[in-house]
């Protein structure tokens, strides 16, 4: 089945609602769930009903954690931790993730929704403000909330930190990750009463007589695997095995914290968001393939109302979301305390969303997974769990559940806008392994399945790292190589094609430019990219309309509007720069650097409230760094601010090049605060005058009255 078979389902997807708006598992069999989303979404979002002693609640999502290595049936490892927590409550043993990203799993946990209800679809997108997230609902039925993650890719910045009282997402400098005793500190010290440097000034300690949600969760076993000792020595050739034991041990701190602190009775989930590949069917990470080693993931919950023992029903991750609202009293449709079975759904859609291979979707219905991705495989995943039989042919093999085949792909370009990443969230992301593509790919008849394709999962990945780390020189013969082998890849073509036009290749440049253009003759990407290749060199003025028309076409193309601004600088427009230039922070937060400049060109055009907002902005940011006091105290003093002027002007220091002008502003806000000392500070001014601003001292009115020894 072809690409293009699949994109006319995305209508009778929504039209059934299997995927979209909180569907139930099993539609034929069960109401729809009150889930965001759904029609009934205001009414659930309200008081909850009697509940009595509703439990404070604890979400731990251990990341790029395997089903086989954590549990009582785990080989190599054991993980007393989680395996007391089991003992205590439901273990299932046929969970799976939703897909094999860490963002996009945890908005599913987070909404009840799968990828293709909540358009998340891969690392380093945002989760849109109109979809409520589990904390904004037990918040509204009052419970306190708090959140801790171990990753820049969970950052508040993607979407879930929405009815989180605490949402913290803090790092040492220079890191993008903390491990799980690093963030278990963090928790332990917020449950003993010292409030996070994350929680708003003000906010009361979490631990209340209300009752408490909570979510943890930890990055540790996630690649590189570095365990810390003793673990590294516990586990010779085995780090990742050995950064799970480290997790299992910080897991145990938690819970015996979470139990002593949070007030009520307790309720515990603890789930895995994907798994790894370890090199099982050819990938050695995850994100690109749906068989076990990613998908299948542990899963446990305790609480009221949960007996000990196991199921082996197959179960979604995305349950949690119903049955953490079932604890609270909210609602209690498809909470894993009942009995609802389903069939379970899931996606890998980044190989197509990045690369233009074959979309991939997943169900799994009792034994049997059966997996869309051009053709159908189909496995059954108890009596085979490598998935080494495919018996989608076998005439015994029962029939694919038709919410396979409904369960729609995305369309690229949708799902690649708006981005609202700059360079630095980008390099963060690369520092973690996480790279999406540039540019929306090429819908192709002939796409590639991606496990055909796992001989280039490691270059691609390489590459974006390299790309996204500027080194032009060395990502090029790597481009080639995975050229010569997925020719129509349009992101690979783009990346080539810019990092010759970085490095004044203009000739190769502009060759690749036309190839992608080719491949893809109306794509806003090909234009972008091209226009950002004019704009970098001397021909910046054939930027110009294609540029124009990209922000036309999307008011939100970052690249484009950042492009055109500086074009409008150097068009002497600075008008229209300075509104591209906060159309851009509307999108994302600038640098010091680009608040400076942007306080510059306020000022340049006597738009004085901008100015001082830009540069006080940047002080913030900068502290005792910042060097535009001088700017500062003459913009506070036109605004006749003049208590202002005088704090931004006794900041400057004397070794600043225009410390004389420093002066002669200084003595005007004196004589206008009608200071005491204002004759020395004329006299200072004077003294220390220089060409510019001799004649200013000697002409100044203000000075004229004033008597100076």
């Amino acid at each position: 089945m072809t690409i293009f078979r699949l994109f006319p389902l995305l209508a009778l997807a929504g039209a059934l609602g299997v995927v979209g708006c909180g569907s139930p598992p099993k539609p034929q069999a069960t109401a729809p769930a009150q889930t965001p989303g759904h029609p009934n979404a205001a009414a659930a979002l309200g008081t909850p009903r009697g509940h009595p002693a509703r439990p404070s609640i604890l979400l731990v999502t251990l990341d790029t954690t395997r089903a086989d290595v954590v549990g009582p049936e785990a080989a190599g490892i054991t993980t007393p931790a989680f395996n007391a927590i089991a003992a205590r409550g439901r273990r299932f043993r046929q969970a799976y993730a939703a897909v094999p990203e860490t963002l996009p799993s945890h908005v599913t946990m987070l909404t009840g929704l799968y990828p293709a209800g909540h358009a998340v679809h891969e690392n380093g997108r945002s989760l849109g403000s109109n979809q409520p997230v589990l904390a904004e609902r037990l918040q509204r039925a009052g419970y306190r909330t708090a959140a801790f993650v171990s990753s820049f890719i969970l950052a508040r910045r993607f979407g879930l930190a929405p009815g989180f009282e605490v949402y913290d997402d803090q790092f040492a400098p220079g890191r993008s990750e903390r491990t799980a005793r690093e963030t278990t500190d963090a928790v332990l010290a917020q449950l003993a009463g010292h409030p996070s440097a994350a929680a708003a000034p003000g906010t009361p300690p979490v631990t209340s007589s209300k009752p408490l949600f909570l979510w943890v969760h930890y990055f540790d076993p996630h690649y590189p695997y570095e365990p810390p000792e003793p673990y590294r020595r516990q586990f010779p050739g085995h780090p990742y095995l050995g950064e799970v034991a480290f997790m299992d041990a910080q897991i145990g701190r938690l819970v015996e914290a979470f139990e002593q602190h949070a007030p009520g009775p307790v309720a515990i989930v603890l789930v895995g968001d994907h798994g790894e590949g370890l090199g099982e069917h050819g990938e050695a990470l995850h994100g690109n393939l749906l068989y076990q080693s990613t998908m299948h993931v542990p899963l446990v919950i305790m609480g009221p109302g949960v007996g000990a023992g196991t199921s082996d029903s197959p179960v979604s991750t995305r349950r949690s979301y119903h049955t953490i609202l079932d604890w609270a009293g909210v609602e209690s449709g498809h909470s894993l305390r009942g009995t609802d079975t389903e069939v379970v759904l899931g996606e890998a859609m980044k190989p197509f969303l990045d690369y233009g291979w074959q979309p991939q979707s997943m169900a799994i219905d009792g034994a049997h997974k059966s997996i869309l991705a051009g053709r159908v495989e189909m496995y059954d995943v108890l009596a085979d769990p490598s998935e080494t039989r495919d018996v989608a042919g076998d005439p015994r093999s029962p029939l694919v559940p038709p919410a396979l085949r409904d369960y729609p792909p995305p369309l690229p370009a949708g799902a690649r806008a708006p981005d609202v990443l700059d360079p630095e969230a980008r390099r963060r992301l690369a520092s973690l392994g996480y790279v999406s593509a540039g540019a929306a790919p090429v819908v192709r008849k002939d796409a590639p399945r991606p496990a055909d394709m796992v001989r280039l999962f490691e270059p691609l990945e390489r590459a974006s790292g390299l790309f996204v780390a500027e080194k032009y020189a060395q990502v090029i013969p790597l481009l080639e190589r995975i050229l010569a082998q997925d020719p129509n890849n349009l992101d690979a073509v783009l990346r080539l094609a810019t990092a010759h036009s970085a490095l004044g290749h203009d000739r190769q440049a502009v060759e690749l430019f036309r190839k992608a253009a080719g491949l893809a003759p109306q794509s806003q990407d090909v234009r972008t990219y091209l226009g950002l290749h004019y704009a970098r060199g001397k021909d910046w003025e054939r930027a110009v309309p294609l540029l124009e028309q990209v922000v036309a076409e999307s008011p939100d193309r970052l690249p484009a509007l950042e492009a055109l601004a500086v074009i409008r600088e150097r068009q002497g427009r600075i008008d229209d720069a300075i509104t591209l230039r906060q159309r851009i922070y509307g999108l994302r937060e600038p640098s010091a650097t680009e608040l400076v400049r942007l306080g510059e060109l306020a000022m340049n055009v006597e738009k004085t409230p901008l100015a001082i907002e830009s540069f006080e902005r940047a002080r913030k940011q900068q502290g005792a760094a910042f060097a535009h006091d001088l700017d500062l105290g003459a913009l506070y003093l036109a605004a006749r601010r003049f208590t202002d002027a005088r704090d931004a002007l006794d900041r400057v220091p004397s070794s600043h090049p225009a410390y004389a002008m420093a002066l002669f502003k200084r003595a005007q806000v004196s004589v206008l605060l009608h200071e005491p000392d204002q004759a020395a500070r004329i006299a200072a001014a004077r003294r220390h005058a220089d060409g510019t601003t001799r004649d200013l001292v000697a002409r100044e009115r203000l000075f004229q009255n004033v008597r100076v020894p």
